[in-house]
């Protein structure tokens, strides 16, 4: 049986007055000396407590700073860099000062920069490093609005500051004060696989609605005196950007770290929930494996992971694990699981995934680890999360039910539409793209899914990614491709087959797990070039080919395979910044690779 409706009640109504300053300053108002933030200041140095008077602090003197640069309340402010204590003071700087961020990913080009900072209206830029700057200065041609561009590896925020120490506190608390949940916070503008990205205009309304909402449905997850995360994903991203608002409402600890130094800065910094996008937990999952090396050890790894998986399947069953399984369970645990939950920190209890299917497989091994995998739902355009599954209340599968306070519904063709305050107001200077997207308060999203009798969510695919082939056969390509993708030999994987007799695809090696899967096997002379074409690389696709073919009947299934021997990136442009592949790009300049399928 399913639905076609459904909606998580919630007590949550967000006052007119409410902003992003206002949950700071609740904060404050709360317990002024209670830890906020942890932060390193160099490589090998400990974590070190930020007061919320501290973070309070910083937050206004960088805020008289752009004040004493002019910025009027409305005014937009560009953020280039990555993931750091010093983008989240910008951030709310930006928010105190009554302006609008505008977050610009560290990779983006010059173009890129020219396209966003024009669109947007960008009065001021704040960059990480001279590198950055550089492009800025590149992209500056085309935008007569842009007065000053301050480098954080310059000691910007200690520039701003200095600027703005003669102004009174007032100057920036009035403003703080003034703004209105309605008014606008940040314009995130979307990757875009596919021509120019728009900016989605989201309020204060929309974040303090959405923290508000998560701190309900995910209390045991980040609202316990003992909650603590770090950050890794991208703050260019609206899912990093509504985590840290979150954690300034819920009191979890918050650390900023980049994935250079992600393993160790785990390890250092014991996060209790983690956050990531499915292929993080696909690659540690790999890694472990690629370690455990060849012979008896490669054996113990894969029996302890399959030990996993049966204790975690065995757990959505009414009678549940059998005792020889929980004796098999723990001693799996005493061999090797304990040590891949050291690698997360050891203090890890919750993962919440994003952005796309993580894998029945995976987040059985990841349950069975000992880590629950609450996998969510939601887009740029729904200020981040709009499902999530929920502790001890987990459907493997399915990104959960609907968040409190928000709905879902299924039109008639397949595509999840959804409704509630965290829905963004529109894409900004596109009023067209506006009204294709809102109907009658409903957001358009543009993939494909289901809900079942409980109200829980599946995704199936993307509206327009849907495949037809020559048999008149609709496929959708996201489930075979995150089933193929999750081999560790295989880094990127793009199903095609539209008006063609049969499905096919065109895979990449990861460049990262190859040399230790070919060493274990005695081929470590291999090129990537070599290895594309060895009959024992192909031996083992073909075999996760037939692995993931086992989730589609026949005519959706993948007959055919190419594998290329130069990876999608972003710096190749095959890759969004939030890493999906440009999939029109992929057809227009790959168009004889995937002819030679059919030849």
């Amino acid at each position: 049986m399913s639905r076609t409706v459904a909606t998580t009640p919630t007590d949550v109504v967000v006052d007119p007055g409410a902003s992003i300053p206002g949950l700071l300053a609740a904060r404050m108002a709360a317990d002024p000396d209670a830890p906020i933030f942890e932060r390193k200041t160099g490589l090998g140095a400990v974590w070190t407590p930020v007061a919320v008077r501290t973070f309070d602090a910083e937050v206004l003197g960088v805020a008289k700073g752009l004040v004493a640069q002019g910025i009027a309340p409305g005014d937009r402010v560009g953020i280039m860099g990555r993931t750091s204590y010093e983008w989240t003071v910008l951030d709310f700087a930006v928010w105190a000062a009554g302006a609008v961020s505008v977050p610009i990913y560290e990779t983006s080009s010059a173009e890129q920069v020219r396209w966003i900072a024009s669109d947007a209206g960008v009065r001021l830029v704040v960059v990480e490093t001279a590198a950055h700057a550089a492009v800025v200065e590149q992209a500056r041609g085309g935008l007569p609005g842009l007065a000053k561009v301050f480098v954080i590896d310059e000691d910007a925020l200690g520039e701003l500051t200095a600027l703005g120490e003669d102004l009174p506190d007032e100057a920036v608390r009035d403003r703080s004060a003034a703004l209105r949940a309605d008014d606008l916070a940040t314009i995130i503008y979307t990757s875009g696989t596919t021509g120019r990205p728009k900016g989605a205009e989201l309020t204060h309304g929309n974040f303090v609605f959405l923290t508000a909402s998560g701190a309900e449905g995910l209390k045991a997850v980040c609202a316990m005196p003992h909650s603590r995360t770090l950050l890794f994903m991208p703050l260019a991203h609206v899912f990093a950007r509504f985590i840290q608002v979150l954690c300034v409402h819920t009191g979890a600890v918050l650390g900023h770290t980049d994935t250079t130094n992600l393993v160790a800065d785990l390890g250092s910094f014991r996060p209790t929930f983690i956050l990531a996008v499915p292929r993080v937990f696909e690659k540690v999952y790999n890694s472990a494996e690629q370690k455990a090396g060849s012979g008896t050890r490669l054996k113990l790894f894969r029996w302890a992971a399959k030990t996993a998986i049966v204790f975690s399947r065995a757990l959505d069953t009414p009678a549940g694990p059998g005792l020889a399984l929980r004796l098999q369970h723990r001693l799996a645990d005493r061999l090797v699981l304990h040590k891949l939950r050291a690698a997360l920190g050891g203090s890890a209890e919750f993962a919440v995934s994003g952005g796309a299917p993580l894998g029945e497989r995976l987040s059985h091994f990841y349950r069975g680890l000992g880590l629950q995998v609450l996998e969510g739902y939601g887009l740029t355009e729904t200020t981040a999360p709009s499902s999530v599954n929920r502790p001890g209340k987990i459907k493997v599968g399915t990104v959960g039910p609907p968040f409190p306070g928000v709905s879902f519904r299924i039109a008639d063709d397949g595509e999840i539409e959804i409704s509630g305050p965290h829905v963004f107001r529109g894409y900004h200077n596109n009023a067209e793209a506006t009204r294709e997207s809102l109907v009658d308060g409903w957001f358009r999203t543009g993939d494909i899914g289901s809900l079942d009798e409980d109200g829980y969510l599946t995704i199936t695919g993307r509206k327009k990614e849907i495949i037809v082939t020559a048999g008149g056969k609709n496929v959708a390509p996201t489930l075979l491709e995150d089933r193929l993708r999750g081999h560790p030999l295989v880094s990127q994987v793009v199903v095609v087959g539209d008006q063609k007799p049969f499905i096919a695809a065109l895979v990449t090696l990861d460049v990262e797990m190859l040399p230790g899967w070919l060493a274990a096997r005695g081929m470590e002379q291999l090129t990537v070039e070599q290895a594309a074409e060895h009959p024992v690389v192909l031996e083992a696709l073909d075999k996760a080919v037939a692995r993931a073919n086992e989730a589609v009947s026949r005519a959706e299934s993948i007959r055919k395979i190419r594998v290329l021997t130069t990876d999608f990136t972003e710096a190749n442009g095959f890759l969004t910044p939030s890493l999906k592949v440009k999939r029109a790009k992929v057809h227009a300049e790959l168009a004889h690779e995937i002819e030679a399928l059919y030849t």
